[in-house]
């Protein structure tokens, strides 16, 4: 067989866009929540972020729309940057908390919503949001084809899907799948620790639908870690009942950081960013002095050693690996 002529993928931080806006309610946003919202977009683009990732979800889509007011105050920003939005998720519609709809009309619909609140004519990146079991492919390639067509949307990924559910998409998409966000983490390593307990009883512990890591790799498809600073576990947020290898592993995040003369942060998106699949973290605080301490993280995986990578792995799970 020939050898895959994929790109290997860029690795790079994300800037994640779910902490602005103000509240999840429909209470409209306020000026303070704007400047929050300047005050991180600045701090990500001087720790060397350009792209940005969003939902109409997020905040009530007080998300995008204070990140359009950015926007529009930034002359030249746009061209600086790439955006990325999500659709699927409804909530609290149609008398129900939560449904998925990735139907053509929905797809359109949330998209168009999207770029009015962000003040755009376009994103880069359009995410799938979530599996719908009533997703019928070929609809959501005929609305992607359109939005394509129309210039509104550059490429198309997806978000917490697996291998098979991204190849159902693939066969009827005309653009190739691009990315696939999956929440991965020092803590949250079900697609860690699937590779390797496989034919083993602990296998059972973890629901990561094992070689969707595998089949993103093998297509090109840059895996996008959200949840990758572990809601600050690590590095200083206060946990009410830490286990004993939550404790461990802060201990040890704190000791690398300081032999590495780097922050807390920068170690554990290194840790993410080692892994030769490419994973590009998803940043979620909007505290600029804790994106700034992420700034390092490239340079941590590029000199992180194996058995400290190995160390913080198993460190975190509190037991050895088979």
């Amino acid at each position: 067989m020939s050898a895959a002529t994929h790109e290997p993928p860029v690795q790079e931080l994300i800037y994640g866009c779910m902490g602005l806006g103000g509240s999840w309610s429909a209470e409209p946003y306020s000026s303070a929540d704007v400047d929050e919202a300047a005050a991180a977009v600045k701090a990500a683009l001087q720790a060397g972020i350009t792209l940005f990732d969003h939902a109409d979800i997020y905040r009530s889509g007080k998300a995008e729309a204070v990140f359009g007011e950015v926007l529009a105050q930034t002359p030249g920003l746009r061209a600086r940057i790439r955006l990325q939005t999500k659709c699927g998720i409804r909530l609290n519609e149609q008398g129900l908390e939560t449904y998925y709809d990735l139907s053509r009309e929905g797809i359109l619909e949330r998209v168009n919503q999207s770029l009015a609140r962000l003040r755009t004519d376009y994103v880069d990146v359009l995410m799938l949001h979530r599996p719908d079991p009533l997703m019928d492919p070929a609809e959501v390639a005929s609305a992607v084809g359109q939005l394509m067509a129309e210039g509104k949307v550059r490429a198309i990924g997806v978000s917490n899907m697996s291998g098979p559910q991204i190849e159902m998409l693939q066969d009827r998409l005309e653009a190739p799948v691009a990315a696939n966000q999956l929440e991965m983490s020092l803590l949250k390593r079900a697609w860690l620790e699937s590779t390797v307990l496989v034919n083993h009883a602990e296998g059972t512990d973890y629901s990561f639908p094992h070689g969707t890591v595998e089949h993103c790799v093998r297509r090109g498809i840059s895996l996008q870690a959200y949840g990758a600073l572990a809601r600050g576990l690590y590095t200083g947020a206060p946990a009410a009942t830490p286990t004993a290898a939550e404790e461990a592993t802060t201990a040890l995040v704190a000791e690398l950081a300081r032999d590495k003369g780097t922050a807390g942060e920068s170690i554990v998106l290194g840790w993410l960013m080692k892994h030769p699949a490419g994973i590009a973290p998803v940043i979620g605080t909007a505290n600029p002095d804790r994106i700034q301490a992420c700034a390092g993280a490239a340079e941590v995986a590029a000199g992180m050693s194996r058995a400290e990578w190995y160390r913080l792995w198993v460190t975190a799970r509190g037991s050895n690996i088979p």
